[in-house]
């Protein structure tokens, strides 16, 4: 059982890369590289970077929100872009649904919506 287990990870994670989860992971990286170029940015920078690690593999990993810890900067980002990368993640959810193939991984993409609309105080751990 416990094979049948690590070859279904397997196969998730090369279908989540191939699916678009390496370009998602590269948009948030040049997107953190953008905010990087300026002192004030510094920071919303990062939690690209923190996207990009998880939207590239995201399999075996949960998000625990914490909108509370900084509210301020959570709406900033939702009102600068993170309500564009959501919708983004929305319609790859979508799309991935359609496929009873692919419910997992749209299902994955719904996950990152959450955090792609409040990053901040958010933590990654393993599921």
């Amino acid at each position: 059982m416990e094979k049948i287990k690590k070859i279904f990870n397997v196969v998730s994670c090369v279908i989540w890369i191939l699916l678009g989860g390496i370009w998602m992971a590269i948009i948030w990286g040049v997107i953190g590289i953008l905010f990087c170029v300026s002192i004030i940015g510094i920071p919303f920078g990062i939690q690209c970077f923190k996207l990009a690690k998880f939207s590239f593999l995201p399999i075996g990993k949960k998000v625990e929100l914490n909108f509370g810890a900084y509210p301020v900067a959570n709406v900033i980002w939702a009102v600068l872009g993170g309500w564009i990368m959501a919708f983004f993640y929305l319609l790859f959810g979508i799309a991935n649904c359609i496929t009873l193939f692919g419910i997992p991984t749209g299902i994955r993409g719904f996950r990152i919506m959450k955090l792609a609309l409040s990053p901040f105080g958010a933590k990654i751990k393993k599921a």
